[in-house]
């Protein structure tokens, strides 16, 4: 019998874990009505995701939860609403009612019970019985309070949905208070969370390194994403990534966002390129997300590993500095200095490091922010508290986020150096910074692409750990890609002194 390609398999998900966040919430939420002298009750109310069909047609389009109602309830179908009573800390779902011939075609109609011991609530009901039920389990006087989740997301600009269901004028609707204090108790990961966390990283991980071994010079990009796809899928049971696949390779790798619709991943591999593959699959709604760079067909030459090794410093260091209370502004600026410095040692830069870093010569070489918050989304939100503000320098406005890291934050770290003619070529030219710039040494690098490595890590109570298990050095992946073997070593995650 042949051996399997993975050492892995789905792990088990207990629904214990979003009993806690919403006990974690209740708590903060209740904290907050006292310290505003609100009285304690009410209901913390949430409306599920709605399955979307494909423009006007009747495909409909495969389902993946609201990630706030993720969060709290764990449900995975659609058409679901769930209610916290702040008063008694009661959870309850309210599950659509379906029509009989649903039986016909999409399977048994499961009763009400079934929901409540699945998703371990308080008790279930009918959509069509928000409104009584609310008012009858409400305690206080005049109209029920509902606490809605309205709020910016300050990765899209986009905001989230308060709930609506008939009825909903009886009740007193405040839009203001839920969604700051739910962002935040996403912002700490338990150690139910980071389990799962964990478990898409080993099963990405794994599946890098199976690109890697089968990655050979004429094949197309998709292929390379269709291997990341069946591995995760197949022995990871993860149908859903945390986003669009980056497969990119020669000049595309210094496209940040490749793989969109109008980039689909469909170059060829060409002897001589490096690849720049960023993909990372999501298990019960928690993601992963991974970079790997390595040349396609497995040899690095000198000018790859010269911008490889930069990003290898960039990164170490960062992960190497991680803990609570650093600044990922900071963080960045360290990311940044040590690409500097790498170049310049190679005779790319020329001039003082520290007039380079207060030019932002960095960001010509690494526009993008240097990581963000992971979890339920790929770029979880808490990153800017309220009235925070943005950096406004090149770089450094795009950083998805400005804060201090706190013990139980997820985070990555994703240096990169790219070769962009729209950012090199204006500052080759640029009176302020074209004295940086060894024109007949970085010009053979036009055309280059971009080199990123990206790693996932939590921040523990004095350091870190990364949780990413991929061949790093120029070594490991030389030898991988000529088949050795990279056995992932399994992490167990400590307990963290965050209350959860």
């Amino acid at each position: 019998m042949m051996a399997s390609p993975s050492s892995l398999s789905p792990t088990d998900v207990p629904m214990e874990l979003h009993a806690l966040n919403r006990n974690k919430l209740l708590h903060s939420f209740r904290d907050h009505l006292s310290l505003s002298s609100r009285p304690l009750h009410g209901f913390i109310f949430l409306q599920g995701g709605e399955e979307q069909t494909r423009h006007c047609t009747d495909h409909i389009e495969l389902f993946r939860q609201e990630s706030y109602f993720a969060y709290l309830f764990g449900v995975q179908e659609p058409g679901f609403y769930g209610a916290i009573d702040i008063a008694s800390g009661e959870s309850m779902l309210f599950a659509p009612r379906l029509p009989a011939d649903y039986a016909v075609w999409l399977g048994e109609i499961k009763p009400l019970s079934h929901f409540k011991e699945r998703y371990m609530v308080s008790s279930v009901y009918y959509t069509d019985e928000i409104s009584k039920l609310l008012h009858d389990q409400y305690k206080g006087s005049g109209k029920p309070s509902l606490y809605l989740l309205h709020g910016l997301n300050t990765d899209s600009n986009n905001y989230s949905k308060p709930a609506d269901f008939e009825g909903i004028d009886n009740f007193v609707a405040d839009l203001n208070a839920l969604h700051p204090i739910l962002t935040e108790c996403r912002v700490l990961k338990s150690a139910l969370e980071l389990s799962l966390i964990q478990f898409a990283n080993d099963i990405s991980s794994e599946a890098h390194v199976e690109v890697m071994r089968k990655t050979k010079v004429g094949m197309k990009e998709y292929q390379l994403e269709s291997l990341f796809l069946h591995h995760t899928y197949m022995y990871g049971g993860c149908r859903h990534c945390s986003y669009t696949c980056i497969c990119a390779t020669g000049d595309s790798s210094a496209v940040l966002h490749y793989g969109h619709a109008a980039a689909p991943n469909d170059k060829t591999l060409e002897d001589g390129d490096m690849a720049l593959l960023d993909m990372g699959a999501e298990y019960h709604f928690y993601g992963s997300d991974i970079t790997c760079s390595f040349p396609v067909n497995g040899k690095f030459t000198t000018d790859q590993s010269i911008v490889y090794n930069a990003v290898l410093r960039a990164h170490d260091a960062v992960i190497s500095n991680v803990r609570p209370g650093v600044s990922w502004v900071d963080m960045h600026k360290l990311a940044e200095r040590t690409i500097l410095e790498s170049l310049k040692g190679e005779r790319l830069l020329f001039g003082e490091i520290d007039a380079m870093v207060n030019e932002r010569l960095g960001a010509v070489f690494m526009p993008h922010g240097l990581g963000h918050l992971l979890g339920i989304d790929t770029h979880d939100p808490g990153g800017y508290l309220q009235g925070a503000e943005r950096p406004k320098e090149a770089g450094l406005k795009s950083l998805r986020t400005s804060r201090q890291l706190l013990e139980g934050m997820v985070i990555t770290v994703e240096p990169g150096c790219y070769f962009i003619d729209a950012l090199l070529l204006p500052a080759m030219e640029n009176t302020r910074t074209s004295k940086y710039f060894n024109r007949d040494q970085i010009s053979r690098f036009r055309g280059f692409g971009g080199v990123r490595i990206e790693s996932d890590v939590y921040v523990t109570c004095d350091g870190c750990v990364n949780m990413t298990k991929c061949p790093r050095e120029i070594n490991e992946i030389e030898a991988v890609m000529a088949g050795a073997p990279w056995p992932i070593i399994r992490t167990s995650i400590p307990s963290l002194s965050t209350k959860t």
